[in-house]
Parts: C-alpha cells; sequence; structure tokens
C-alpha cells in the first residue's frame, strides 16, 4: 500500500477499501482465540456471501462459538446462563453458517487449530485443515497461500507522546506478520494490515506495543468495544486433580513452568499452590498417596515437594488464568532478565536484585559484557538497572550531567570511576512471565486491566516465536528457561512412548499440533528441561471404559524417540533414555488396571517383553475407586473443590449441573434399565427442597407434553443424584 499510514476507517469503509485493493479474490488471516475482529470479518463475510464473483479465504485458528444446547434440559440450564455470561459477545457468521451447513462455496476457512472435536463430522473443515507448527503458522500462510491481509483487534493508551498501541491478546503471530507485511510493502508487493480498537481488551506493555504505523488501517469506533469472550472455568475432576498432584511434584523451585487452558492446567495450578501455601497438608498427601514413596528418587532429582522459595517463572506460549491464580499465590515469582551478564550471575547466585559493587568487573571477567562499552551494551546494562537513570552515551563516553566517563573498562582505575558513579541500585526490567497470546475468564481480563503498569509489565507478551523456542537467542534464553517443565496434553500414548495429540489414525483432525512440538524441541535442548506429557487414564465412548493408553496407534504427533515423561492420573513414567521393554513395562505401570493384562499380552505377543514378565503388584490397583478414596479424606476438609479458582456458575445452577451429570452417566450403564421403575415411583408433586431448582429449569408448573417429560427427567436426576 502506499497511502500514509494509518487510514483512519469504519467498518463498511474498510471492506470498501479491501474489495478495492484487491479485487475478487480476498486472502485475510486472523490470530488464534480472541484477537479477532469480530465486526469486521462478519461484514467481510457478509459481502462476499451475497456476492458470488467474489471469494474470501480466511486463515486463523480456534474460532470461538457460543455453544448451543441440544436438548430441552440443556437449553433450559444453559440457555440462562449462557444469556448471562456471553451478553453483548458477537458470533462469528462464518461459523454459524458453518454449523448450519450454510457456508457458501466461495467461502473457505483453513485452521490450524481448532477446538477439540470442533470439525470432527464437518468434511469441508476436514479437508481445509492445516498441519502446522504454531512457530511456521505465519511462514506457511504466505508460503503455500500468498495471504494478503492480516486483521486483529488492539488495545490503545493515551500517552504525552501521543497514542500507542498494543497486540495485546496476540502478539503471537502478529509481531512477525507485521514484520513480514512491512518488508513486503517496502518491495512494493501490495499487502494490508488492519488494527480494530477494543477498550475491553487490556493494554499490554513491551514486545506488544506497537506504533500506529504498524498498522494500514485503524478502525477505533465505540461502537465495536463489545465484551470480550470468556472462557468459563470448567470443574476439575479426580483424574484431573490426581494428574496435576503428579505433575506437581516434578517441578523444581527455581525453574520454568508452561501449562494450558482447561481443567488440566487448572489442576497443575491448584496441586502447586497447595504445595506453597499448605505444604504440610500437601507432604501428608503425597505420603499418604504413595507417589513419595514410589517416585521419590526421580522427584528429588528433578522436582520437589517444599514450599517454593525462589519461586517460577512462566515461559509459555499461552498467558492462562492458571498463571494468575499461580502469581496470586506466590509461586510465579522468579523474574528473569534481558541481559546474558545479569542473568548469568543470576543463576550462579552471585546477584540478586542490589546491583553490587563490582557487578561490571564481575561481568568483564566472566565475558558476558566487552571491556569497552557500544552503545547497545550501555543501553542493555541501563535497562536492567545495572547502569542507573539518567545516564546518556555520547561518542564512546558515559555522560552523567557534567561528567564524563569513558566507557573504556579496561582501564581498571576508568572501571573504579565507573563503577562508582554509574551504577544503579537494583535490577529492575524483570519479568516474571513470557508469553505470546492469552485467553481465559472475565475476571482474568479484569485482572490485567487493573494492573499497575509496574506490575503488568512482569507479564511479557511477545512474538511466538520467542515465546516457543530458543532459537535466536539461545545463549539467553536457555539461562532464562533453566530447569523448564514443558506440560502439554495428549489425548493417547502407546506403550512404546509415542503419542497422538492432534488426529485420529483414520485423519480425522480433533483439535491441531498447535505449539505442542515447539516445546517438546524446547524440552530436550535445554540442558536441564523436561516435557511432562499428561494423558487421561481412560475415556468414556458409549457407557464404556476405554484406554488411552494403547499398544500402538496409527497417529504420532510427537514420535517416541522424543519420548520423556508421561503421566496419567495413575501416576508418572519416566522414559528418557529407555530401552523398548522397560518404557513399556513404566507404562503399563500407570495405565487403568482393567486393560494392563491385554497390553502386556500384545507387548508380549510382539516380542518386545520377557514372556515371564509380571507387572508388579504395587500397580495392579489402577481404579477410579482408588483416586476418589486418595482424596475423600481431603476433599471433606474443603480441599480439591471442583472449581478451585471460582466459577461463573449460582449455587443452584451448580447443584442442578451435578444431578444432570449423574443421570448422564448412569444413563450409559445397566442402572439404565431401572430408569423407567425409578420415573413411576417419584412423587406427583415437587419436594419444597427441588423447588428453587426447578424454578431455575422454568419447571415448575409444566405446560405441554416435552415440558411435562423434561420435568419427570429432572426429579429423575434429582432422585439419581440423592436430592429426594
Amino acid at each position: 500500500m502506499e497511502n500514509k499510514r494509518p487510514l483512519y476507517l469504519n467498518v463498511k469503509q474498510t471492506v470498501d477499501h479491501i474489495v478495492d485493493h484487491f479485487g475478487n479474490e480476498i486472502k485475510i488471516g486472523m490470530p488464534l482465540g480472541l484477537g479477532k475482529p469480530v465486526p469486521l470479518i462478519n461484514a467481510l463475510y457478509q459481502r462476499v456471501k451475497n456476492d458470488s464473483k467474489l471469494t474470501l479465504t480466511i486463515f486463523t485458528a480456534l474460532s470461538f462459538e457460543i455453544p448451543i444446547p441440544a436438548s430441552d434440559l440443556e437449553r433450559r440450564f444453559l440457555g440462562p446462563f449462557l444469556d448471562r455470561h456471553f451478553e453483548g459477545v458477537p458470533s462469528l457468521d462464518y461459523m454459524t453458517d458453518l454449523r448450519q451447513d450454510g457456508l457458501p462455496e466461495n467461502v473457505t476457512v483453513r485452521e490450524i487449530y481448532c477446538k477439540a472435536g470442533a470439525y470432527r463430522n464437518n468434511p469441508k473443515m476436514q479437508q481445509n485443515c492445516m498441519s502446522t507448527n504454531y512457530t511456521h503458522t505465519v511462514r506457511d500462510c504466505d508460503h503455500a497461500y500468498d495471504n494478503d491481509i492480516f486483521t486483529q483487534i488492539i488495545a490503545k493508551k493515551e500517552t504525552g507522546n501521543g497514542t500507542v498501541y498494543s497486540t495485546s491478546c496476540n502478539a503471537d503471530t502478529a509481531l512477525e506478520t507485521l514484520g513480514l507485511f512491512n518488508n513486503y510493502q517496502k518491495q512494493g508487493i501490495k499487502k494490508l494490515s488492519i488494527g480494530m480498537v477494543n477498550s475491553n481488551l487490556p493494554y499490554m506493555l513491551g514486545d506488544a506495543e506497537v506504533p500506529a504505523k504498524a498498522y494500514d488501517i485503524i478502525i477505533d469506533d465505540p461502537a465495536m468495544n463489545y465484551p470480550l469472550f470468556a472462557t468459563p472455568r470448567q470443574p476439575i475432576s479426580v483424574p484431573d486433580f490426581m494428574i496435576g498432584l503428579h505433575v506437581s511434584t516434578l517441578i523444581k523451585d527455581g525453574g520454568t513452568l508452561q501449562i494450558g487452558i482447561g481443567a488440566l492446567g487448572d489442576a497443575i495450578a491448584y496441586g502447586l499452590n497447595l504445595r506453597n501455601n499448605q505444604n504440610d497438608a500437601y507432604k501428608k498427601l503425597i505420603e499418604k498417596s504413595g507417589i513419595g514413596a514410589t517416585y521419590g528418587s526421580l522427584i528429588e532429582k528433578i522436582g520437589g515437594t517444599d514450599s517454593f522459595e525462589e519461586g517460577l517463572y512462566g515461559s509459555t506460549e499461552m498467558l492462562v488464568d492458571g498463571f494468575v491464580q499461580l502469581y496470586k499465590g506466590g509461586v510465579i515469582k522468579r523474574k528473569v532478565y534481558y541481559h546474558e551478564g545479569v542473568q548469568t550471575l543470576i543463576n550462579e547466585g552471585k546477584l540478586k536484585d542490589a546491583i553490587p559493587s563490582d557487578i561490571l568487573k564481575q561481568m568483564i571477567d566472566a565475558e558476558t559484557i566487552h571491556p569497552y562499552l557500544t552503545r547497545k551494551d550501555f543501553d542493555a546494562l541501563q535497562k536492567v538497572g545495572v547502569l542507573k537513570e539518567g545516564l546518556t552515551y555520547e561518542e564512546g563516553f558515559i555522560v552523567n550531567g557534567d561528567q564524563r566517563y569513558s566507557a573504556l573498562l579496561a582501564d581498571k582505575a576508568n572501571l573504579n570511576t565507573v563503577s562508582e558513579n554509574c551504577l544503579g541500585k537494583e535490577l529492575k526490567n524483570g519479568v516474571v512471565l513470557t508469553g505470546a497470546f492469552f485467553l481465559g475468564p472475565a475476571d482474568f481480563y479484569q485482572t490485567l486491566r487493573e494492573m499497575p503498569d509496574e506490575e503488568q509489565r512482569q507479564f511479557e507478551m511477545t512474538g511466538v516465536e520467542v515465546a516457543n523456542q530458543l532459537y535466536g537467542n539461545e545463549t539467553l534464553r536457555t539461562l532464562q528457561r533453566k530447569n523448564g517443565r514443558f506440560c502439554n496434553t495428549g489425548m493417547k500414548a502407546t506403550l512404546l512412548g509415542h503419542v497422538s495429540s492432534d488426529m485420529l489414525e483414520d485423519g480425522t483432525v480433533i483439535s491441531g499440533v498447535g505449539g505442542q512440538y515447539n516445546f517438546v524441541s524446547m524440552a530436550h535442548a535445554l540442558p536441564d528441561g523436561r516435557l511432562v506429557m499428561m494423558i487421561k487414564g481412560t475415556r468414556h465412548e458409549n457407557g464404556r471404559a476405554l484406554s488411552n493408553i494403547v499398544y500402538n496407534y496409527g497417529n504420532v504427533t510427537i514420535p517416541r524417540h522424543l519420548k520423556d515423561i508421561i503421566v496419567t492420573e495413575y501416576g508418572i513414567a519416566d522414559l528418557q533414555g529407555k530401552c523398548d521393554q522397560d518404557v513399556i513395562k513404566a507404562m503399563l505401570n500407570i495405565t487403568d488396571s482393567s486393560f494392563q493384562e491385554e497390553l502386556l499380552a500384545e507387548a508380549k505377543q510382539n516380542h518386545k517383553i520377557p514372556e515371564d514378565y509380571e507387572i508388579p503388584e504395587q500397580f495392579r490397583n489402577n481404579t477410579p475407586e482408588k483416586l476418589t478414596a486418595t482424596l475423600q479424606e481431603y476433599k471433606a476438609q474443603g480441599l480439591f473443590p471442583d472449581f478451585p479458582f471460582g466459577t461463573e456458575f449460582t449455587d443452584v445452577e451448580l447443584l442442578i449441573a451435578y444431578a444432570l451429570k449423574v443421570m448422564k452417566a448412569k444413563a450409559t450403564t445397566p442402572e439404565a434399565a431401572e430408569f423407567p421403575k425409578i420415573m413411576q415411583e417419584l412423587p406427583t408433586e415437587i419436594p419444597e427442597n427441588l423447588i428453587p431448582f426447578m424454578d431455575r429449569m422454568g419447571l415448575t408448573n409444566p405446560s405441554g407434553t416435552e415440558e411435562v417429560q423434561s420435568q419427570k427427567m429432572m426429579m429423575l436426576a434429582f432422585k439419581l443424584a440423592g436430592f429426594c
């Protein structure tokens, strides 16, 4: 584009501009998750939908949808909650049409990652899925499909120097794309970048900040300040808690942590907060559960069970609510700094907050700064507080008011003079977390919005090429990310250590690779890093429990030569460096006992384990009942609540949800045969204690056959749950 950056347009003008400049073929990219400018993409989509001469290709990931209840009971329960929770949140028109099989032929949606199972039965989306690493997203959209337009929501701030903007929730691919487009435009290649301001978006500092000229068009219309899509917190089950508890023992104080969104991420956060803030109860549980006795040597080597003195640094692609909870709980507090010399001294225990008088000499001796300071060296040292504010650098001299000092620190006398007159008092601009995008509940966004700048600056949002890998600044990132524990989730694991996370063996895409391989690679590249893959031991389909630990599987996301640690609710399998038979033994030990013998037999049949091998007795009671018993005492004390970090549901809604969950679970068991008899024995009048629940469901005075049936089903649910 040759226009003077930026143009300030409204949504309609922007759509006109796109069509005028790119003609019939429009290719537009949007960030993963929260950062989509929904009103703009809806207006563009409707323009193309109504004009068959135009074609539109959308490149994105994780397109959000407000859930649509499937039955009358679901509608009655979820409807009021969804109306309340998502009030004012706009829906993506292309997703609405997609669900109704109404996506026009002249529109193509290509996603690199989706909500688990969202497109399992959608041929168009299955065919147009792009499998790529998160760090390769910009490259692949550019190389394979020549994407022309990038658009996102942005935050803005008024300063003494004018208006500045932040990529906020999606610095991830935005920073790389904006740089790429800028280079293309210098070559005369037509590209277009669009930012749409939303005042509800937290203004994130650091790398996320960009000048107005980074965009060709900025839409700054108060009517576009719609509420952000907020993900409701999910309940944490007993298996989730047990996975989180096991993982919490593998995290070393003074180390680095990555976790993801959802119940498993929250379970890890809860376990770590419990370890830090209720350490006596935590240690008692670790001992009583057998975790300490079974995995004590591994825990001592790579993790711990004591509270966090130094704390953790978060190095993650996704800033989630769990990290904020860990920050509030005093776990996330280890600061890292953008200077190799400073970070080296910190890691060696020679530097904390206060600047020692010989710090420059220490760094010169360690060869982490040059004896002659360049302007770049000076700026870096001043940014982290080693050199005090107010100094300037002029033609090889450090200037302090009327005083000038040579930047040649090889001269001992000059080094002493500079050290006496130019050092700061303490380190500054440290960060406790590096992330690339964020997503979470409404109060999570509120927390970020209300943080003072100085505090929020500790939460660094940057490009995914920085957050997800060591490449580009390997030495510094290795120092910062010491003792990295990168916790990822998979769907299935094989006895030989393969992990499947994104796709079924028939090719059906369930979610996507995302940044998983990036963190696997980084865990292996770091000298003290470990990968922790979390796999739920079982899943339920059509009323049957099935094992997620299998002998072999036709899709591999993480191959076995990159195996490390796998955790299920039943335990920890340390696979790093082990031969095949020892890998199989470790995996069988963390498998649900209902499936152990069958898997062992298959391993023997394929000559992968000795014929006389037997699973040790201590691992033969891997059952859901044992897990429940393990936590029962602690749940009775108020620990391990279903929603440890709060919930958007009311107390009445939580009890209704519990009753419906019980009925759903029992509907796939032999007990379902007794349902008709139980329903015949239900009271004809609503018991007094159930009236508030029936009122909430709108079933106090049913009218019509469907409502009467729904009332009976609700009464059945309450009966099965023990409410009446």
